[in-house]
């Protein structure tokens, strides 16, 4: 079997990167929690983070909160 070989160069590539097309998903992607889109409680935890990461930052002069493990 033959087939079509595409070929691409470095720099073609790196500008695609960077379209605004790329940065899209495509509109029939079906959404798949945790992987193509972000699952519900995924969101939540990242929410929380947020919310404490912009405390901390609202009380200078405390010390940093060791991360739990």
């Amino acid at each position: 079997l033959a087939g079509t070989r595409i070929i691409c160069d470095r720099k073609f590539l790196l500008e695609c990167k960077s379209s605004p097309a790329a940065r899209t998903p495509p509109c029939c992607l079906p959404q798949t929690p945790a992987v193509t889109s972000l699952a519900q409680s995924s969101l939540v935890k990242l929410e929380e983070l947020k919310e404490r990461n912009e405390s901390e930052e609202a009380m200078p002069g405390e010390q940093p909160r060791a991360a739990a493990p």
